[in-house]
This record gives C-alpha cells, sequence and structure tokens, in this order.
C-alpha cells in the first residue's frame, strides 16, 4: 500500500513539473514574438533615424 501511495506521489510530482516545464515554454514562445515584433516596428526618434533596438 506504502508503495502504491509513492508511485502515485512520484507520478503527480512529476506531472506537475511536467506541466510547469511546458507552460514556461510558451511563456518564452510568447516573450521571442513580443520581442521580435517591438524589434520590426520600433519607432524612429525625433531625428527621424531608427534608434537602437535595446533600451540601456
Amino acid at each position: 500500500m506504502v508503495a502504491l501511495l509513492l508511485v502515485l506521489l512520484l507520478a503527480l510530482v512529476l506531472f506537475g513539473v511536467g506541466f510547469a516545464v511546458k507552460a514556461l515554454w510558451w511563456l518564452a514562445i510568447a516573450v521571442l514574438v513580443i520581442w521580435a515584433l517591438g524589434f520590426v516596428f520600433r519607432s524612429a526618434d525625433t531625428a527621424g533615424t531608427r534608434g537602437r533596438w535595446y533600451r540601456w
């Protein structure tokens, strides 16, 4: 009985880790798309030239 509970607990933990990793991949893809769109559609500065693609 204890072994069955341990196996079920292990399966639950591994499922949770797998779900979190998959969610993080989707978040990383969304951030990459937003960054790429910001790079493509960056605005011009007051002199009419393109600004740097980074903010710092």
